[in-house]
């Protein structure tokens, strides 16, 4: 009704369920190079029995004629291998690979690769130095695993957001650091940067903890038919470049996700995801892609494209209020039905309920702490069955509550957290605690829960 609005009112909908921050959100910094320079550095690597493999590729703009010297040094500072030139191999013997938290008593361990040019030009000689920080890993998928370095990994680990409630998105290496720390302590070893790119300091600090990160695009709200236009792909295959040329060199990234939640069951999705996939695996064949659905298996077009099925589901949250007994049935149903139909290893890579902390029922009630809990024990039971078979993760939604646009269903944002906002736990985090060390003791790799706890691979060890 024309009349209930001022002349020119209106409002900017979204199709998502995070505040649309505006404003810069993290830091800017303005640098300058010399002449000639070292523009971007291509690392991807392999094991051969104990020898590392360093393939390395140098981008240099400004002249044709350079020299490059190329060393890799291990943490001590020992120079283990060199070579020269824009491009080559490097071989590590006796190497040490890159490890998730919790799979080794030595995880996140990063060689470091330095480039050093040198040009001659007319106005004289110029030089260019960099340090890239490389973790030795592989990355490999089976109809029934996710392997890491040929062993299996389990994702047991949180969906995030960049979003507190004094900075709202803004960049805050303080509460990066909790956070952080809470990863530890609950033995999260993995967490998807759910729905964007996060900053490039979470990436550095996921390498150097060992938190193992599926990396997603911005691809969220792809709702309408015309969100498969020609031109939206062609911006989406652009933003796909830039994700991966700006985290490819990150060992903690060992999958790519191009989208979260879109409507796969339309007819457009088929053509759209089959080249967005293939354009991303073109840009870096050493990892898997996958894109986050909640559509039916049966319906949905784009899912014949990924090497990981990455399913959401909110069982006796969104429909079948409150009857938490029907949560193992259709839960164990949907990971057969995704199975038979294309072998392939399955996350479960959203569930939870919401959860005003302070809220107590008994019986459980939806939003008191028990109804999340009792939520997550129903899932667990399914998940202990299937991570037997060909469920190779599982990721809490969410790590911590977070705000929303205004909405009757939204009290004062996303209370999905296990975790408050302001960082503190609900019952849930206890519950998740017990069951992620539970998992992390089973593969038993690392040497001990409170040695695995300390921070000495961390950058703020004193």
């Amino acid at each position: 009704m024309p009349s209930w609005y001022p002349k020119g009112y209106f409002v900017q909908n979204t199709y998502f369920d995070f505040f649309n921050y505006a404003g810069l959100h993290r830091p800017v910094l303005l640098y300058t190079t010399p002449t000639t320079y070292i523009d971007d550095i291509t690392v991807t690597t392999g094991v051969d029995q104990d020898t590392g493999l360093v393939d390395y590729q140098i981008f240099v703009q400004g002249s044709e004629h350079f020299q490059l010297e190329v060393y890799l040094l291990d943490e001590e500072g020992k120079v283990v291998a060199q070579g020269t030139g824009s491009q080559g191999r490097l071989q590590v013997p006796n190497v040490h690979l890159w490890w998730p938290y919790l799979m080794h008593e030595h995880p996140a361990y990063l060689y470091s690769l330095e480039v050093r040019l040198t040009a001659q030009m007319a106005a004289g000689p110029v030089s260019d130095f960099y340090t890239l920080p490389v973790g030795i890993r592989t990355v490999a998928v089976t109809e029934r695993q996710f392997l890491i370095n040929g062993k299996p990994f389990y994702f047991h680990g949180v969906n995030k957001h960049e979003d507190a409630d004094i900075r709202g998105k803004g960049f805050d290496w303080p509460l990066l650091v909790k956070d952080f720390n809470l990863l530890r302590w609950l033995g999260a070893n993995a967490f998807r940067t759910s729905h964007y790119p996060y900053a490039e300091e979470v990436m550095q600090l996921c390498d150097r903890y060992g938190i193992v990160v599926i990396d997603e695009s911005p691809g969220v709200g792809i709702m309408l038919v015309q969100s498969y236009s020609n031109v939206s792909l062609q911006h989406h295959l652009e933003v796909m470049g830039e994700l991966v040329r700006r985290d490819k060199n990150h060992p903690s990234v060992v999958m790519w996700s191009v989208a979260n939640e879109p409507t796969s069951f339309l007819k457009p999705a088929a053509y759209y995801f089959k080249t967005l996939i293939a354009h991303t695996k073109a840009l870096d064949p050493s990892r898997p892609v996958t894109f986050v659905t909640n559509s039916n298996y049966e319906a949905d077009l784009g899912a014949p494209y990924v090497d990981v099925i990455c399913v959401n589901s909110y069982y006796s949250w969104y429909h079948d209020y409150g009857h938490m007994e029907v949560i193992q049935l259709q839960l164990a149903t949907e990971f057969e039905n995704w199975y038979r139909t294309y072998q392939k290893p399955i996350i479960q890579s959203e569930y939870g309920a919401e959860t005003i902390a302070g809220f107590h029922q008994d019986p459980p009630l939806m939003f008191s702490e028990e109804y999340q809990k009792g939520l997550l024990e129903q899932y667990h039971l399914v998940l202990d069955q299937k991570r037997k078979e060909y469920v190779v993760g599982e990721l809490i939604w969410n790590f911590a509550d977070f705000m929303t646009d205004q909405s009757p269903q939204r009290v004062v944002g996303n209370r999905k957290g296990i975790f408050t906002r302001q960082r503190q736990p609900k019952a849930a985090a206890f519950l998740l605690r017990e069951r992620y060390w539970k998992l992390a003791n089973e593969t038993g790799h690392h040497r001990s829960a409170a040695k695995s706890q300390c921070l000495e691979n961390s950058p703020f060890a004193l």
